[in-house]
């Protein structure tokens, strides 16, 4: 095996995504236009999306960063429009797309179209989101992108599984659908549901940090691998569990904590950057399959799909948005007013991704038979990747001109900050109170100056390095370096039970509970190589 290739593409996309982040245009949108550029270049090998490694090798690991970023309880407040776009819109939107093309390209069999429909039907679990940060776009519609992007593959995998079996003669029925699609969903669901206690146990009992971050690495593989087993949606298990791990966080240790964010931070920069070359790199692979349909009359047909693959999300988004209000007063009096610009930005951030690609390199074939070849596969291919090409230029390159156009609020960084000053004040003082109760206990006698100290590293979070004392306690037996580690971790642990609080009371979202958490992390990992 020729791992040279693996090496360029790997390398290449990192050099590229660096480079993308001292310029206004989004890192994915720049990989996209460089991996189209490449592929024309002679001597460039191909690239094919392989979705026997893209599915249960690449996407796992996406989702868990994606889903441990996100918050639980700001996905359960939102959990109407998030379950609206992720199941109803990818359903609809298969139906729609694949009835249009249909309707569009002469002699293509129906249950064909809808395979089509159910490729390209979801949004793609990076792009919007990486978009939607970099604009400032509000917590709320942020939570809306990420939890659908989470979700809706799930719902477009097991679209496609149904729509596939109708085309290659497998004799699908609609209740086999639906019955599919619910053992899918509730299986990936409890699935994660009897993984995330396990997984949490081994990292919360487990202390050492290598294993911790090994098994935190081999959790969304696992997840994937046994939810796909038994026939149940990986996508969902591995959210599911990757939510709740997301949500405990807080409970694992803290060299832990620190080492994961790192390790993940990694590899999802490596893995999104080469994800998104990859999709410009298909260009050659995909034109060469083309076929008949070459010229105007595939320019067309991927202008037509295009356009109706982005009307289609605005003539969903805004009834899904505004019926539930006109029809429950209890919803118009649980949530504030709602303009028409908030539902516009979410209908034009859906942008496709290599989830769509991997999905229709996919397809088989041939039929059922074995001889006959699937009708159109080539043109499905073709515009399956002029979907997503489009949609990642077009809405892409758009999105944040159009939010600077439409005067779209962004955070309010102003009350965020308020809020986390007022939640730091709150965990100072239950800090200081801790560190006068464990004072007042002879057991934990400090000579003045590390007490001060402690109080002072609490109020203003910056100390030159003290001394190290070798006096031992002696009703303990411990040094003073071990009592003096030992209380500031509890001051500390004071600390993180009282943002966790604010967290769960929503005084403060998961972000800034992230935030607050590494703050600790790294103070508690200073204070230990302090004294030791």
């Amino acid at each position: 095996m020729d791992v040279m290739p693996l090496l360029l593409l790997v390398a290449g996309s990192a050099a590229i995504a660096a480079v993308a982040r001292r310029t206004p245009v989004p890192a994915p949108l720049l990989l996209v236009a460089v991996g189209l550029a490449v592929s024309s270049v002679p001597g460039v090998p191909d690239y094919t999306l392989d979705p026997h490694i893209v599915l249960p090798l690449i996407l796992p690991p996406l989702l868990h960063t994606a889903a441990t970023d996100s918050s639980y309880l700001d996905l359960r407040a939102q959990l109407r429009p998030v379950a609206l776009l992720s199941v109803g819109y990818v359903l609809f939107a298969t139906f729609v797309v694949g009835w249009a093309l249909y309707l569009i390209v002469p002699d293509l069999p129906l249950t064909a179209a809808l395979v089509f429909g159910a490729v390209v039907a979801p949004p793609d679990a990076v792009a919007a989101t990486a978009v939607a940060r970099r604009v400032g776009l509000p917590s709320r519609v942020t939570t809306i992108l990420q939890g659908e992007s989470l979700l809706n593959d799930a719902t477009a995998i097991t679209a496609y599984r149904v729509a596939l079996a109708a085309a290659v003669g497998e004799g699908a029925t609609w209740a086999g659908g639906i019955g599919e699609f619910l053992l899918a969903a509730v299986g990936g669901v409890v699935v994660g549901l009897v993984l995330m206690a396990p997984i949490h146990w081994l990292r919360t009992h487990v202390k050492e940090s290598l294993f911790q971050n090994t098994l935190s690495l081999l959790t969304p593989f696992v997840a994937y691998a046994v939810a796909e087993q038994v026939h149940a949606s990986g996508v969902l298990a591995v959210v599911v569990v990757a939510l709740y791990l997301g949500h405990r966080a807080w409970q694992v240790d803290f060299a832990t904590r620190l080492q994961e964010e790192a390790v993940w931070k990694m590899v999802a920069f490596v893995l999104e950057s080469a994800v998104f070359a990859l999709i410009g790199l298909q260009l050659p692979v995909v034109l060469r399959g083309l076929g008949e349909y070459e010229g105007a009359l595939a320019a067309w047909y991927a202008f037509a799909v295009f356009l109706v693959v982005v009307a289609t999300r605005f003539v969903w988004v805004y009834p899904a948005t505004f019926l539930p209000r006109l029809l429950s007063a209890r919803i118009r009096e649980r949530e504030a007013s709602l303009t028409w610009k908030g539902p516009f930005i979410v209908a034009w951030a859906g942008m496709r991704g290599v989830v769509s690609l991997a999905i229709a390199f996919s397809i088989p074939l041939t039929l059922h038979d074995g001889e006959e070849p699937f009708p159109h596969r080539n043109l499905i291919l073709f515009l399956t990747f002029t979907t997503v090409i489009g949609t990642l230029v077009v809405q892409g390159l758009t999105l944040p001109p159009l939010i600077r156009l439409l005067k779209f609020p962004g955070r309010d960084t102003q009350a965020e900050t308020l809020a986390e000053a007022n939640a730091q004040a709150q965990a100072s003082r239950a800090a200081e109170r801790r560190l006068d109760e464990l004072l007042a206990d002879e057991r934990n006698a400090l000579p003045a100056p590390l007490a001060d100290r402690l109080r002072t590293v609490l109020e203003r979070r910056r100390n030159a390095v003290w001394e190290r004392l070798g006096q031992v306690n002696p009703v303990t037996g411990e040094s003073v370096d071990d009592t003096y580690r030992r209380l500031s971790r509890e001051m500390i642990s004071a600390e993180r039970e009282v943002f966790v609080k604010l967290r769960d009371a929503r005084y403060i979202d998961d972000e800034m509970l992230r935030t607050l958490l590494r703050r600790l992390d790294l103070e508690e990992a200073a204070a230990f190589r302090e004294t030791a």
